[in-house]
């Protein structure tokens, strides 16, 4: 449960949030794109979100989440929902920097494939690289990323990870994320415990001084030791 939390992203600085399992990292990303409403005060460029459209808002913020949401419709249309404007050879280039034009292709009908509600006929991994491949065609000033390649094996993740590195130029991100690898992408981290920010630093700072931040980086060692297994794509 978050109590009082305050903090700042500049532009187009990339902050990960840090802790425990429940400790309120998602709910800070649904309280940004006001799929929560906040009791406080979040501000965009001095604006406070409840004075702008939900339209406005969230045309603003590429969001890519652990359960990867896609429509019952084709893998192009749920790619280029981020930008209709987009060119096929754009749409493609940004599936590629996502690894997901490889199994796109294997698909009956490549990109016209249609994946079903919520796009079951994929797998997990399957869903957040063409989330990812999303966020990647956005011109959104504001990325957030929630999790977003927990189902994607290390191996595809760290292909990934500098087309990631490059999407997040000139945007302000939040990431939210268990994975190390991940972690490492952000300028700072917020680590919150008991509803409140406990310790704000980079990596290398925490990782050297912090007891609780030291104890989740060898949790999840000893987690990513345990699950190192290969994301299974067949349909």
């Amino acid at each position: 449960m978050l109590d009082h939390l305050s903090f700042t992203i500049k532009p187009g600085e990339r902050v990960a949030l840090v802790g425990r399992t429940g400790s309120g990292k998602s709910t800070i990303a649904k309280l940004l794109t006001r799929l929560y409403e906040c009791e406080g005060e979040i501000l965009v460029d001095h604006i406070s979100i409840k004075d702008v459209t939900l339209e406005s808002l969230r045309s603003n913020i590429a969001i890519a989440h652990d359960e990867a949401f896609l429509f019952s419709s084709t893998i192009k249309d749920n790619i280029t929902f981020a930008n209709p404007a987009a060119t096929e050879q754009e749409m493609i280039a940004a599936a590629k920097s996502a690894q997901a034009h490889d199994f796109i292709c294997k698909l009956p009908d490549g990109y016209n494939t249609i994946v079903g509600e919520r796009g079951y006929t994929l797998s997990g991994g399957q869903r957040q690289r063409v989330a990812l491949a999303r966020i990647f065609l956005s011109q959104a000033p504001i990325l957030i990323l929630d999790d977003a390649t927990s189902a994607i094996d290390v191996k595809t993740e760290a292909k990934i990870h500098s087309a990631l590195t490059q999407a997040m130029k000139n945007r302000s991100t939040l990431i939210i994320t268990h994975r190390l690898s991940t972690i490492a992408l952000a300028d700072r981290i917020l680590l919150i415990e008991d509803g409140k920010i406990s310790a704000n630093g980079t990596h290398e700072e925490l990782a050297k001084t912090n007891k609780a931040y030291q104890e989740i980086l060898s949790h999840e060692r000893r987690s990513q030791n345990a699950n190192q297994t290969v994301e299974d794509d067949s349909l």
